[in-house]
């Protein structure tokens, strides 16, 4: 169940090319999470929120070119510090892929949060998430999310 929060300045791709690469950074996130982004079910569960800023200050100063700010939000557990890492380096060259050397392919305009909601605390519908429900969602089988969040949360309690 992935939440990603996605700062694109205003004007900085052209509208066609931002939603390619906020469809592509939803199969990112799902596959670091380790979700198949083919699977309907775990689609369905990943939402991107793009935020639209008018305008980035870097020193004090209007930045010169795009300063991108990516939030990735997973339940506890679906981050190690390899997918951790894999995500942020993936994230980062997906933005600067879409920019199609527009502006200098600097790594350092891009940041990204990968940050993990502690388990028993992600809400939706009205109630709290667990991994074991998510997992069980997305498998069809509550029983094996519950065994794969055990796996995951295991040592992180």
């Amino acid at each position: 169940m992935p939440m990603l929060d996605a700062y694109i300045p205003d004007g900085a791709l052209p509208a066609t090319v931002e939603k390619e690469l906020l469809a592509t950074l939803t199969d990112i996130l799902l596959r670091h999470e380790g979700a198949d982004p083919a699977d309907p079910a775990a689609r369905s569960l990943a939402w991107v929120f793009l935020h639209r800023p008018t305008a980035v200050f870097v020193a004090g100063e209007p930045a010169g070119e795009p300063r991108y700010r990516i939030v990735a939000s997973v339940p506890q557990g679906q981050f190690d510090d390899e997918r951790r890492q894999a995500m942020v380096e993936a994230v980062t060259n997906a933005v600067l892929d879409a920019e199609a050397g527009t502006y200098e392919r600097d790594p350092r305009r891009v940041w990204v949060f990968a940050n993990e909601i502690p388990d028993g605390t992600w809400g939706g519908g009205g109630r709290i998430a667990t991994l074991a429900d998510i997992a069980g969602f997305v498998m069809g089988d509550l029983e094996k999310g519950r065994a794969y969040a055990d796996r995951r949360l295991a040592g992180r309690r």
